[in-house]
């Protein structure tokens, strides 16, 4: 397995060249200004991170090392022609910059396999907390629970040379991203089945043996999650999951540290948890309209009330992109493939037809078009995963993928620790040449 390793240092170490040289000879150019809206509104915009493994066009969506999602559908290995693309491809692709082989995929596969062994000791963590917590407690907890055996950061504090600090960092997010998929599985099994577990088994794929310790074992569900895992893998630097698991680490915390902070900011209401408030949304309209089928005319006048309420339509809108969100499409495009008839699916499709139209006319909202949540959880829900609380961990066994490959970016090129300078309100005021009142 350590050739993909090899592969990675001898790309990275060409990237570092260029880093070197673009630092040395160009660091004083000047990116673009940055407005006191800017900074007031989230930083949205601002030209602040480095990442090398996706990018977000507004008017295009997420490309993963110059690749589309309809191309990655197309060039990434799968397990035969009719699927979808494994994941494992997908990482490989963040990591060395090139579409896999099927053959290094495999290896990926057989990589994680032998490294998803989970110490007894997150277990017992795990149980040690009530049962009805919320299922990303248990995982960001999990995952805390695993910094005991960071093998990066047993050798900082043997001193290691800070020039090997990724190869330390590497083995760590290996051996995190294999075990996550037995940890989700763990807290699935023992939330919503009783604690009755199931056994990995190591001949299958990362996502299908999820699928298959979650307890389904149809190849439909497998082909889901496998689709799952490559659209939510990654979104950019600047996203919270993905800039809070870069901050953390910039301290030189562990990956397992860092890992767990980017899940706490997923687990909040604007990021990852909005999935769930999707569902949420549409079991309150369902309810107060009475009918699992409702028309485009009843859909329309809910919208309207939601929006009347201050409330937002989850699901829709997004802080960069302006287009319907390619993963909104392709998960349509599995639904279409895959399923008949379902109810739900048909309710979501019906306020793809009606929400834009109406929140473009509202005037206020910059992008009326869905996004990835939109769809996600009523593919999950069809499949019987129907634990609409559970669908955030999910979530993040995916974003792994491409928040912990950029960890290992952020090592081989020695970035530093992050601190953006802050100012007081008065700096501002002055600024904008507002006086302060006495």
């Amino acid at each position: 397995m350590e050739y993909i390793k090899n592969r990675f240092y001898e790309k990275a170490m060409k990237d570092m060249a260029d880093l070197q040289k673009l630092r040395k000879d160009h660091g004083d150019v000047v990116l673009g200004q940055v407005t006191i809206d800017q900074v007031l509104s989230g930083m949205k915009g601002i030209p602040a991170l480095l990442t090398e493994t996706s990018k977000l066009d507004a008017n295009e969506g997420i490309r993963f090392r110059g690749y589309s999602l309809p191309e990655l559908q197309e060039k990434l290995p799968k397990l035969d022609v009719e699927g979808e693309p494994l994941p494992e491809g997908l990482f490989y692709l963040m990591m060395i910059g090139e579409i896999p082989e099927k053959e290094d995929v495999i290896n990926i596969s057989k990589d994680w396999a032998t490294r998803s062994h989970v110490p007894q000791h997150v277990f017992d963590v795990i149980d040690a907390l009530p049962k009805n917590s919320r299922p990303m407690t248990q995982f960001s907890t999990a995952i805390l629970s695993m910094a005991y055996d960071s093998v990066f950061q047993k050798a900082y504090r043997a001193g290691v040379n800070k020039k090997f600090y990724w190869d330390f960092m590497y083995e760590d997010v290996m051996t995190l991203i294999a075990r996550l998929p037995r940890i989700a599985a763990y807290i699935y099994r023992r939330i919503y089945h009783n604690g009755h577990h199931i056994e990995p088994n190591p001949s299958l794929d990362w996502a299908g043996n999820l699928a298959h310790m979650m307890g389904y074992d149809s190849v439909e569900v497998k082909r889901l999650l496998r689709l799952y895992m490559v659209i939510h893998a990654d979104h950019e630097g600047g996203n919270v999951s993905a800039h809070a698991t870069h901050l953390v680490g910039s301290a030189l915390s562990n990956a397992y540290y860092s890992f767990a902070a980017g899940m706490v900011g997923l687990a909040g209401p604007l990021h990852g948890f909005a999935n769930q408030e999707v569902m949420s949304w549409m079991e309150e309209m369902l309810i107060e309209l009475e009918t699992d089928e409702p028309s485009d005319a009843q859909i329309a006048a809910y919208i309207e009330k939601t929006l009347l309420q201050g409330r937002v339509v989850p699901g829709y809108g997004h802080a960069v992109l302006r287009i319907t969100d390619p993963r909104f499409t392709v998960q349509q495009t599995f639904a279409e493939k895959y399923i008949v008839n379902d109810k739900l699916i048909n309710t979501v499709n019906a306020i793809y037809r009606v929400a834009p139209p109406i929140l473009e006319a509202t005037g206020k909202i910059k992008n009326p078009w869905p996004n990835v949540d939109a769809f996600s959880g009523a593919l999950l829900n069809h499949y019987g995963i129907t634990e609409s609380n559970f669908y955030t961990v999910l979530f993040g066994v995916s974003r792994s993928l491409g928040v912990l490959a950029s960890l290992v970016f952020d090592r081989v090129y020695g970035l530093p620790i992050e601190r953006p300078n802050s100012q007081t309100m008065d700096w501002f005021l002055a600024k904008a040449g507002i006086p302060r009142p006495e």
